[in-house]
């Protein structure tokens, strides 16, 4: 059996969970509400504050499917409760972000032209500047998958680059660093 997919979830109080028709899941929370379908092989059961799953047969699709179901309805218990937190950092001379009306990040990268991104309602965003240290961007969402989408598409604008470093990193990330060319003589 699946070693994910048979771990029950713990539904905190707060969290409201409906299954309708063709294995739909409905997990509203404090912080929203979050849909996703399962596939209707995989079985669901409530019962004393926990979710379980299992699946009928032992064939390979099921048993990759279990595991994921169990993790797909995990993440957006967590994300309704607790939400998720992503926070980028800019690193290099002259790079700000800023956030414009309407939910669009402004970001200067080192283009001769800014870049724009629209981000989506679900995803609230909040860009810090320092004299001190590096410009911050904080994403912040309940929908984990959504939340890493726009966070890799962020990143993609200027992802690191090895010798000094210079681009949008993860905070905490640690880059593989390469040494420059050496001296002739």
């Amino acid at each position: 059996m699946s070693r994910i997919g048979r771990l029950p979830i713990e539904i905190p109080s707060g969290v409201e969970i409906n299954i309708a028709e063709n294995n739909v899941i409905s997990v509203k929370g404090p912080l929203g509400e979050l849909k996703q379908q399962i596939t209707p092989e995989i079985e669901i059961d409530v019962k004393d504050n926990q979710i379980s799953f299992s699946r009928p047969a032992e064939t390979k699709r099921l048993k990759s499917l279990h595991g994921l179901s169990r993790s797909l309805v995990n993440n957006m218990v967590e994300g309704v409760s607790k939400g998720y937190e992503i926070k980028l950092e800019l690193v290099g001379v002259g790079y700000r972000a800023e956030v414009l009306p309407n939910n669009v990040l402004d970001l200067v990268l080192g283009y001769s032209h800014h870049t724009y991104l629209q981000l989506p309602p679900e995803v609230s965003v909040e860009a810090l500047s320092d004299k001190r240290s590096n410009p911050t961007i904080t994403l912040k969402s309940t929908d984990k998958q959504l939340i890493g989408q726009v966070a890799a598409k962020i990143r993609s604008f200027r992802e690191p680059e090895p010798y000094k470093g210079k681009g949008i990193k993860f905070v905490g990330e640690v880059l593989r660093r390469k040494a420059g060319k050496a001296a002739a003589k």
